[in-house]
């Protein structure tokens, strides 16, 4: 009865301070108890000594297990989950076991056969901690002696106080900027923006894996930016790349482009009474244009393709109306020109690729291949009809886009080419459109 009191002790301890068994995602199994942890690092307490473990590299938390060891030799391993003077249930892979107390000959906490990896890994933070400890010791030497030497005299056969500042810390002259001195003071305060802006807890450094001496050379690299003024610039324009959406964590996007589109359209109405002979007319002029896209990446590469529909507008145009009828009625009886108005419909399959997707300014090329529907409506003093005409429609540009608060606003310059035929044959095969873009990649 004894033996069975002082077993159960020993589990209930044993239990109590190995509550948790970590699996990393390599496959290593950590044995410890959990003491803290954040929302990046987890701090357990092994048999080695501490270890610190970042959240990224945790798969989960099992709870422990132990190994237990029966009279005649048999081993047993799994999760106690009840015990008493009497009995141990055992929860292993072959489902629940009850073991009675007499027969159990001892119990150990079950490491997963990783207890080397728990060693190697408590004893190179242990280091790591110890190379922090010995660097931040040295830094405070090195204020204790600067403090030594500001309180020496020249008096007492030392140094003066600027010449002992600038041996310690090899500080230089104050510049002059704009015709104004940079006092020391001016560049102290410089300095210590700088060192706040370089500062990162354990925590932060253990994450990024930056070592004490790459720590001290990152203050030192952005003491020297904050003298040069050009921290702020370059803390401004990083905020500003991290804006940008990764292209690499994007699949599909949608455009909105707003632009003017040359048309040199022409009519050739000689076909109509009075018009024999005469030549084409121009309908065309410059119109605003509006496209809408919808695109898809190819796979991860930089390539995307999709269909668009662009609506452009043909603006109203007027030309004497040579009408037999309307030129041998009395003034005033019919209108003496004829008006035209109308609208393309552009339905295309475009795609585009992106040279320099994460920049701050991101070029592209375009090509689109697709059919244009063209329809005039023509308004004479006594006929008003409608022409319509279709044709292939083909296109090349070029674009650049960069971010504007969560919108990629670009600029793009493309030449179309469209072989009209029927009463538009005389049109011109190539126009120009120059649009804003507004483009939103998810």
């Amino acid at each position: 009865m004894k033996k069975q009191i002082v077993l159960i002790g020993v589990l209930f301890f044993t239990v109590g301070l190995f509550a948790e068994t970590v699996k990393l995602k390599d496959g290593t199994f950590i044995s410890g108890s959990i003491t803290s942890q954040t929302e990046y690092t987890l701090n357990l307490t092994t048999s080695y000594g501490p270890v610190v473990l970042n959240q990224r590299d945790v798969e989960s938390i099992l709870p422990d297990k132990h190994r237990v060891h029966l009279k005649g030799g048999t081993e047993l391993i799994g999760v106690i989950i009840d015990l008493d003077e009497f009995n141990l249930k055992l929860q292993t892979d072959a489902g629940i076991v009850n073991i009675d107390m007499p027969q159990i000959v001892s119990v150990e906490v079950y490491d997963y056969e990783q207890a080397g990896t728990t060693k190697q890994l408590a004893a190179k933070q242990a280091a790591q901690r110890a190379a922090q400890e010995q660097a931040a010791a040295a830094v405070a030497a090195a204020g204790v002696g600067a403090a030594g030497v500001a309180a020496e005299t020249s008096g007492s056969g030392g140094l003066t106080f600027d010449s002992d500042i600038e041996k310690v810390f090899d500080a230089k002259k104050p510049d002059i900027v704009n015709g104004q001195v940079q006092t020391v003071k001016e560049i102290s305060a410089a300095d210590l923006r700088a060192q706040r802006a370089a500062q990162m807890s354990d925590e932060e450094a253990f994450l990024k894996g930056v070592s004490p001496q790459e720590r001290v050379a990152t203050i030192e690299q952005n003491a020297q930016a904050a003298r040069s003024g050009k921290l702020d610039k370059e803390k401004q324009a990083a905020a500003k790349k991290d804006k940008r959406p990764k292209e690499s964590a994007t699949q599909k996007l949608f455009a909105i482009s707003v632009g003017m589109q040359t048309n040199g359209l022409k009519l050739d109405n000689s076909h109509r009474d009075g018009f024999a002979g005469t030549s084409p007319y121009d309908v065309g002029g410059t119109a605003v244009r509006v496209e809408g896209t919808f695109m898809w990446r190819v796979k991860s590469s930089n390539f995307w393709v999709g269909p668009a529909l662009a609506l452009v507008p043909i603006p109203k145009s007027s030309f004497p109306d040579l009408d037999p009828t309307v030129i041998s009625a009395p003034p005033g009886t019919y209108n003496p020109n004829v008006s035209t108005s109308g609208q393309m419909i552009d339905l295309m399959l475009k795609g585009a690729y992106f040279f320099t997707p994460d920049r701050l300014f991101s070029v592209y090329m375009t090509a689109t291949g697709g059919y244009r529907s063209v329809s005039l409506n023509y308004h004479g003093g006594v006929r008003g009809e409608t022409d319509d005409a279709g044709s292939a429609l083909g296109a090349v540009g070029v674009g650049v886009q960069t971010l504007l608060d969560d919108v990629l606003i670009g600029l793009e310059v493309s030449e179309q080419f469209t072989p009209y035929s029927g009463v538009f044959k005389d049109s011109s095969k190539a126009s120009t459109v120059v649009s804003v873009s507004f483009n939103w990649k998810f």
